[in-house]
């Protein structure tokens, strides 16, 4: 079964939201999708090894 989406808001600096749109789109993915490929490899990359599984 998929994790549950829920909607946020953030704001986002201008250059950071075209670099992020124009990386998602040469990999044919949603800015959503791609936000969330790239927060949860940050997290597992600096995941420690005493906090939770949350992020695999």
């Amino acid at each position: 079964m998929k994790p549950l989406k829920k909607k946020v808001s953030i704001t986002l600096d201008g250059d950071l939201i075209d670099e992020i749109r124009k990386r998602a789109e040469a990999d044919d993915r949603s800015f959503s999708q791609y936000i969330n490929i790239v927060l949860k490899e940050y997290l597992l990359k600096e995941q420690r090894p005493e906090s939770s599984q949350l992020y695999v």
